[in-house]
């Protein structure tokens, strides 16, 4: 496997380089030189393999031989060892729930797989120099980050969060799990975490020092791992008899729906894509009007969405060759506002007696906006990012006494918070990475 930055196309670097880089230094990102097709007879048959069968065919196809094959088989089946099943709430609504995993949220995917990838090229390495992992988080990606990586020999994990800007829960698997995993409290937005991540991958002085690499979805190694679940649950809506999908997806970081775009260009049949933000709607509105303008972050209920100005964007543009006549053929954005994402909740939980994380709830809507829009016999699978336990404070008292709390949440609310507190500048935070790492 070979990449290019966005940056520059003429680049090319190994798999093995873009995981443990994360960014190329003309501060693009890395995509695959050639996106493979899988084969028809794989995609006319995905009803009848698992998902590690899945997620093997998938990475194989992208990695081809960076890993050899028994290797990779091996990763993947440790990697991808929790369900991600899809649940139907009537005949053409369904929820993938993505929340099965140690840290009960979609993430674990990418960070699980990535460790692994990180750990399998550690050991090929003659440099002993300790793999510092540096990320940035709007809420989820930090505790699946800190639980992919926690323990895992030669591996330091450093976790930037903004304050005040996540869930208690989430909290706690940033700042409860302590071993290799250290946990920064940012006085400002998840912006400003993400631009203090990148800035210290670009700084020489530290790159010589450190061995730095990222776990954010800049990563390559994160993005791969998210297509699974895309073929996963086209698979299993097959053996019920249903191929024609519109998959509505929650989307801050772009990461998500660019892991569902770049299986739709391996071969996996999508009618459509819907992009759902919160009001941080940078995308909807250059779908909508031409202009791309990032703007701050504005804090939400759905709070690991709260990205003023998406990284994987500059992805799903280099996927459809910039043109944005040719997206919006494939990619539909709407955006909803705290009240409306607390109706959703209500509506879930009182149609269906489901309950849905804020997140979720916004891909619910952008389902139903949809489906007013365009009409069809098609089948809605909305992504659920997380599971509901994660955002107490959003549901009323009835709802939450429903929640069901899973044992490693007990299990972090008896240990200590460890945490460092920085505000947003990058001098302090260099600092603070010479001084503590």
């Amino acid at each position: 496997m070979k990449l290019y930055s966005t940056n520059n196309k003429k680049l090319r670097v190994s798999f093995k380089e873009a995981v443990f880089n994360s960014l190329p230094s003309d501060k693009g990102l890395y995509m695959p030189t050639e996106i493979p097709s899988l084969s028809a007879d794989f995609i006319n048959n995905l009803e009848q393999f698992t998902l590690p069968d899945i997620a093997f065919e998938v990475a194989h196809h992208l990695i081809g031989d960076s890993i050899p094959a028994n290797d990779l088989r091996l990763l993947v089946d440790d990697a991808i060892n929790f369900e991600a099943p899809v649940v139907s709430l009537d005949d053409r609504t369904a929820v993938l729930e993505l929340f099965h995993g140690p840290s009960l949220a979609f993430k674990d995917f990418g960070a699980r797989f990535m460790s692994r990838v990180m750990g399998y090229f550690s050991k090929t390495e003659e440099n002993s120099k300790l793999l510092d992992v540096l990320v940035a988080t709007s809420g989820d990606t930090g505790g699946a980050v800190a639980l992919g990586f926690l323990g895992v020999e030669g591996t330091r994990v450093t976790i930037l969060y903004p304050k005040g800007k996540v869930s208690p829960i989430q909290e706690q698997q940033l700042t409860r799990n302590g071993q290799n995993i250290r946990a920064i409290e940012v006085d400002g937005s998840f912006d400003d975490c993400q631009a203090l991540v990148k800035e210290a991958f670009n700084d020489a002085e530290l790159n010589q020092r450190f061995r730095l690499t990222s776990a954010n979805s800049i990563n390559i190694a994160r993005l791969i791992p998210q297509t699974f679940y895309y073929f996963n649950a086209y698979a299993q809506m097959k053996r019920k008899g249903i191929t024609d999908i519109v998959f509505s997806v929650p989307s801050g970081n772009f990461g998500n729906i660019g892991a569902g775009l770049l299986a739709y260009k391996m071969g996996l049949p999508v009618r459509q894509f819907l992009a759902a933000t919160n009001v941080n709607d940078t995308v909807p509105r250059f779908l909508s009007d031409g202009y791309y303008e990032p703007r701050p972050s504005i804090a939400t209920l759905s709070n690991a969405m709260d990205v003023g100005n998406p990284s994987n964007w500059v992805r799903i543009m280099d996927l459809f060759e910039d043109d944005r006549a040719l997206l919006k053929e494939t990619v539909t954005a709407y955006a909803y506002s705290d009240e409306e994402t607390r109706s959703a909740i209500d509506e879930l939980y009182s149609s269906y007696q489901y309950l849905a994380c804020p997140h979720t709830a916004i891909a619910y809507l952008a389902g139903q906006a949809y489906k007013k829009e365009q009409g069809g016999n098609y089948t809605t699978i909305f992504l659920s990012t997380a599971h509901p336990c994660k955002f107490p404070d959003v549901f009323s008292e009835e709802k939450q006494k429903a929640i069901f709390i899973p044992e490693q949440v007990k299990e972090l609310e008896s240990k200590p918070s460890q945490k460092e507190e920085l505000g947003a500048d990058y001098e302090a935070f260099k600092q603070w990475l010479q001084e503590e790492l």
